[in-house]
């Protein structure tokens, strides 16, 4: 097996004494998992954060091998894990597409709506207008994983009819996508929630 492509680096976790399995979103190959050998190094360190925009070169020499992955960074989303809601949001977008997707099956879509979700966390004003690219995403992924359309959002949806969107949502995804796994995985979404919630008025 051998990808080269663009990626997302959706999470990454330690693995033996200085690796690490990440797991990568491409539009062509979907979820990647893939060792990265040195990753806790100086000069690795830095790629290795959930919404990095990556180019990445995956291999391996057999099916049954884990593949091993060379990583050049594009674009860092390091600047806003300083911030409360944008580290909320990143972390969350990124927790639910790694925890979700089946890995060797491409989305284009969820790529591009990822990325366009993390650009917007990164770039918009306020979290006012990056909660909703992040509720259609949401809703993107669960129409592209099989379990329908949410309901679209109204053209005049104000700040209190958004958050009941996202706990809608939230549910659905908890109880359908991530049964066997909500704590680990929905805390995530809670934080973000909880930060969002302070924000009032329309």
């Amino acid at each position: 097996m051998l990808i080269r492509a663009s990626a997302i680096l959706c999470s990454s976790r330690p693995h033996g004494e200085h690796g690490a399995i990440v797991r990568l979103m491409t539009a062509d190959h979907g979820l990647a998992g893939a060792f990265v050998a040195g990753a806790r190094g100086r000069e690795l360190r830095p790629l290795l954060i959930p919404g990095n925009l990556l180019e990445v070169e995956v291999r391996a020499r057999t099916n049954a091998q884990l593949p091993s992955a060379r990583l050049e960074l594009v674009t860092s989303r390091g600047p806003w894990l300083s911030e409360p809601l944008p580290s909320a949001g990143i972390s969350w977008a990124c927790a639910l597409t790694a925890a979700t997707l089946p890995e060797g099956h491409a989305y284009p879509p969820l790529f591009e709506g990822l990325g366009a979700t993390l650009d917007a966390i990164c770039h918009a004003p306020s979290a006012r207008g990056w909660a909703r690219v992040l509720a259609g995403y949401e809703a993107l992924l669960l129409r592209e994983v099989g379990y329908g359309a949410a309901p679209s959002a109204p053209p005049e949806e104000n700040w209190s009819a958004l958050l009941t969107r996202l706990e809608r949502q939230g549910k659905i995804i908890g109880n359908r996508l991530l049964a066997d796994r909500a704590r680990d995985v929905m805390g995530a979404r809670a934080i973000l929630l909880d930060r969002l919630r302070r924000i009032t008025g329309d």
